[in-house]
């Protein structure tokens, strides 16, 4: 038996309006998930601990087995794995985004923050805006690391973990009650604007009309982690297949293998062919018991506020990715158990995280179901199944 987790980041969803009252993953045309679902157990489960917050960090954790409240100890830690830097017991790891503030003549704390992905830029150029903070800023307190698209790194000596707001949760709001209480930081991220915003590199992209990659944002402090290694935890051995440095961090820490993907770079075009050929080769030819394959695209585009990205993320993971991968296995005559879900919402109203439940569906290629309810949110419900403690999914999948 192999094992299977698809997790589309922030697929979950609110009813919408202009969407006749469904959710994006109700409205989506998925027929490989419509097909499975009926021979499928669907449920809803709680992902997010009481009282913690909604992110990638904790949800991704309690998919995996891990209680989010013992092995939690903030974002940038578990990414700094995954970037190769060693962290010492007195440093905290900030991520450090490269993000779009208004381009008016306001002071920095009157600007207001319009995306935090900066159009989506691309590794190659934020490392080179990177490097230029870099060379302003860094000192032998404070040390920049690069790592994918807006997604960098600051580490700070003997530092502490003092609270900073995530900015995708302030889209479109003034930042001066969000920016740090600790003074350094908010220097350092004031002084990023002078330093960015009439660089080369963002003169370019406002021509070809990207938003200007011109401040980072320092947020999810955290101290060096610790994860039980997954093998040992679950008996099973697996991959992780990513293009976010959060989610091979968190393999890095639990011993999973990391397996990179040419192309794929967490937007709405990643690679899912790829990401889906990897984890087929990785589970029928190369003896791994276990892939995780996650997918951004969801999460960002209900962080861009369109619901019509948003389906189409959902639907190109239904055909190029879930499709891609039943096929194979049901050609080679290996069975395996499939879990489909999100990890949190990410809900296009908002264009943040929330706490809410989400559905999951699990299949079973050796003991299918005959049933009669697709993979949604109202689905989900109207199973009457619910998994209060999250990090205790995977037992499910796992159980046979």
């Amino acid at each position: 038996m192999k094992y299977i987790v698809v997790l589309g980041d922030g697929m979950a969803d609110e009813p919408i309006e202009e969407l006749g009252g469904k959710t994006p993953l109700e409205y989506a045309d998925t027929p490989t998930m419509d097909k499975y679902s009926k021979m499928s157990e669907i449920g809803m489960v709680h992902t997010i601990p009481e009282g913690m917050s909604p992110g990638s960090d904790t949800a991704n954790l309690a998919v995996l087995g891990y209680n989010p409240r013992q092995y939690y100890t903030g974002r940038s830690p578990l990414e700094a794995l995954s970037i190769g830097v060693d962290m010492k017991t007195t440093d905290v790891a900030l991520r450090c985004n490269i993000v779009t503030v208004s381009t008016d003549d306001k002071p920095y704390e009157e600007k207001t923050i319009i995306d935090h992905s900066s159009s989506e830029i691309s590794t190659e150029d934020a490392a080179i805006l990177l490097d230029a903070v870099r060379k302003e800023l860094e000192n032998d307190t404070y040390k920049f690391y690069v790592g994918t698209s807006y997604r960098h790194l600051t580490i700070w000596d003997k530092g502490e973990v003092v609270p900073l707001t995530p900015p995708h949760d302030i889209l479109g709001k003034v930042i001066g009650e969000y920016l740090p209480q600790d003074a350094v930081l908010r220097e350092m991220m004031k002084k990023s604007y002078d330093i960015l915003s009439n660089h080369p590199i963002n003169v370019e992209r406002m021509k070809k009309g990207l938003n200007p990659a011109n401040s980072i944002w320092f947020w999810g402090a955290g101290t060096k982690p610790c994860v039980t290694s997954f093998e040992e935890k679950n008996h099973k051995k697996g991959v992780m297949i990513s293009a976010v440095d959060l989610l091979k961090g968190i393999a890095v820490g639990a011993g999973m293998k990391v397996v990179v993907v040419e192309g794929a770079d967490g937007s709405l075009h990643t690679n899912y062919e790829g990401k889906a050929d990897a984890a087929i080769k990785a589970l029928l030819s190369d003896g791994y018991d276990f892939a995780y394959i996650h997918v951004e695209a969801p999460d960002e585009m209900g962080h861009q506020g369109s619901y019509e990205r948003k389906i189409q993320a959902i639907q190109f993971l239904d055909e190029r990715i879930i499709k891609r991968v039943i096929d194979a296995f049901e050609k080679s005559g290996e069975d395996f158990r499939m879990l489909i879900m999100p990890d949190h919402p990410t809900p296009v109203r908002l264009r943040t995280h929330t706490s809410n439940p989400i559905p999951y569906m699990l299949y079973d290629s050796s003991d299918k179901k005959n049933g009669t309810l697709d993979y949604n949110e109202k689905c989900g419900k109207e199973s009457g199944i619910f998994v209060e403690e999250g990090y205790t999914l995977i037992n499910r999948l796992f159980e046979k």
